[in-house]
């Protein structure tokens, strides 16, 4: 269908074209797609490796440490002592790492 409307405007579907619509695609792939699967690998990788003991934040904000792992799960113990059980989906990054992050500078 794109190439019916490219042959109507167009009067032709040259090489330059069609290597511009290469480009564009190998681009989008890079830049858009490549990091987002990089990224869900590293995510799923770092969830696996997760122990008992382990400080974590979870996607809801809630910080606490690891008090039992089980197969689609976490216990997790909060600083009050209280225990809740969240999916495994739920950790969002190591406590530790957000811990020592410099917070963003400030725009004057």
């Amino acid at each position: 269908m794109i190439a019916t409307i490219l042959l109507q405007a167009g009067g032709g579907l040259g090489y330059q074209q069609l290597i511009m619509f290469g480009l564009i695609a190998v681009v989008f792939y890079f830049f858009m797609i490549r990091p987002q699967v990089k990224k869900q690998k590293d995510q799923k990788k770092y969830v696996e490796e997760l122990k008992k003991g382990d400080k974590v934040i979870t996607t809801a904000g809630i910080h606490g440490k690891i008090y039992e792992v089980a197969d689609t799960t976490f216990l997790i113990e909060t600083e009050g002592g209280g225990r809740i059980r969240f999916d495994k989906s739920a950790v969002s990054l190591d406590a530790s790492k957000a811990l020592n992050t410099p917070p963003p500078a400030a725009k004057s």
